[in-house]
């Protein structure tokens, strides 16, 4: 079997290879920017770890000079990262902005007058144990 005869039954191989890591490295990036925007590190880190993973499947399309793969897995996580960190800015600017907005004021409780009721001759009010205290 002759070296062109044996690279073209590799690149039958290799570039479904290449292709299905940068689909793996595009779904890790995706999970890494929701990541991101929650503020999950654990979660961001491994998806980027498995990303990796992805990254270097695709390098096996290179072999037949494909380049387009590893390319997609490359910008995928670049433009997660970007993507991730901003999302995650825009979120706590928002929080920030409506937590500094004041609430509406509200109107006070209006209190009914109370009126004591009228006693009848010769009846003494109660005494008030609270004002009869004698200070040591």
């Amino acid at each position: 079997m002759s070296t062109l005869a044996l690279t073209k039954t590799l690149m039958s191989i290799f570039v479904p290879i290449g292709v299905t890591g940068a689909v793996i490295a595009l779904v890790c990036a995706l999970v890494a920017v929701i990541a991101l925007a929650r503020g999950a590190a654990g979660l961001a880190g491994g998806a980027i770890g498995v990303w990796i993973v992805g990254a270097l499947l695709s390098l096996a399309a290179s072999f037949a000079n494909e380049w387009l793969p590893v390319l997609v897995a490359l910008l995928g996580l670049a433009v997660a990262l970007v993507a991730g960190a901003m999302i995650r800015l825009a979120v706590r600017t928002a929080s920030a902005s409506r937590a500094a907005v004041p609430a509406a004021p509200t109107a006070p409780a209006v209190e009914s007058p109370v009126v004591p009721a009228a006693r009848p001759a010769g009846v003494r009010a109660p005494v008030r144990t609270e004002s009869l205290r004698v200070a040591s």
